[in-house]
């Protein structure tokens, strides 16, 4: 396969104006059920850009677009699924609850249903991208005991080997027929979102079992390298994939920062992620020399991270990309 570094013809945003840090309402979604309430505590912060999440409903996004419109809040990225799927409670609705690389026709049409419906939503705020979850193997799957032993500092215990190489085994098994579903739901939904000029921007994972794997990122880039499909890179989980010795933090960007559409940027204390980006495991500074000035930049810290963390990552990070 052709390394997409070397594919020619693909097309790169390059916008001249930089994109300001967002902020993912991640952060404070459980803690409101109206999306006007949800957005006046982040303008606190003093975000005026955000990325929408995943656990929205269609009221709050709703009441969302409404201010997008009052020139309230701008919004740069949503998470699929956004706004949830019908018939699902906030909980339930998670990236992958319905899976793009099913082998179940009639799961892997859900995801796609649902995809384009974040897709029109993003167009409809006039936002730049969606970021997606594309999947997973049918493995059983132990990231997160791995996680445990490697925080209880049993990373090189016999159990903690045993349970990776029975993973990496059924995993390598069983990928081809999941990855060939993701390939065919993102062939219809990259034309779909290109129609209405959105990017889609394909998430590193953190559980094993998920899809893309770190080669598997490079095999979805070479397959749409004249498109509209990006790498997404999430600093939590390329760390915790290297914590856990699956792969390598920094290879993920050497390898695709040139496809970056945007970032998650959080931190991890050890195998814990979602951490404030200022506090944590991870020198962020090895991002900088990968970001453009049209990277989309998501602070992606969760509860109980504080307005306050958030406002000196914010400021960390502002510096460290040279922003005002």
């Amino acid at each position: 396969m052709r390394s997409p570094a070397n594919a020619k013809g693909r097309r790169h945003a390059e916008e001249d104006s930089p994109m300001p840090l967002l902020l993912s309402t991640s952060w404070n979604a459980f803690r409101h059920t109206s999306g006007k309430e949800l957005i006046f505590e982040i303008k606190k912060t003093g975000f005026q850009e955000v990325e929408l999440s995943f656990n929205l409903t269609s009221q709050m996004v709703k009441e969302i677009a409404g201010l997008v419109k009052a020139k309230k809040i701008k919004v740069g990225s949503l998470h699929n699924y956004c706004p949830i799927p019908n018939g699902l409670e906030r909980r339930a609705a998670l990236p992958d609850c319905y899976s793009m690389s099913s082998t179940d026709e009639k799961q892997r049409q859900l995801a796609i249903r649902y995809t384009k419906r974040t897709i029109r939503t993003a167009a409809a705020l006039d936002a730049k991208a969606v970021v997606l979850h594309t999947g997973r193997t049918e493995i059983c799957d132990n990231t997160r005991q791995l996680m445990e032993l490697y925080d209880k500092g049993l990373k090189n215990s016999l159990q903690f080997k045993r349970i990776k190489r029975r993973m990496t085994g059924d995993r390598k098994k069983q990928v081809g027929a999941f990855l060939n579903s993701t390939l065919k739901s993102l062939e219809e939904l990259g034309r779909y979102a290109e129609k209405l000029k959105i990017k889609l921007g394909v998430e590193n994972r953190v559980y094993y079992r998920e899809i893309p794997g770190f080669k598997e990122v490079g095999a979805i880039l070479e397959r749409f390298k004249d498109g509209n499909i990006y790498y997404w890179h999430d600093t939590g989980h390329a760390q915790i994939m290297e914590n856990l010795g699956f792969a390598v933090h920094r290879e993920y960007l050497d390898a695709y920062g040139k496809y970056m559409l945007g970032m998650h940027i959080h931190n991890v204390r050890g195998c814990k992620d979602h951490q404030p980006p200022h506090k944590g495991d991870i020198d962020l500074k090895i991002l900088k020399p990968y970001v453009k000035a049209q990277t989309i930049k998501v602070i992606e810290a969760h509860h109980p991270a504080t307005a306050q963390e958030l406002i000196k990552s914010r400021q960390m990070l502002a510096k460290m990309f040279n922003e005002k």
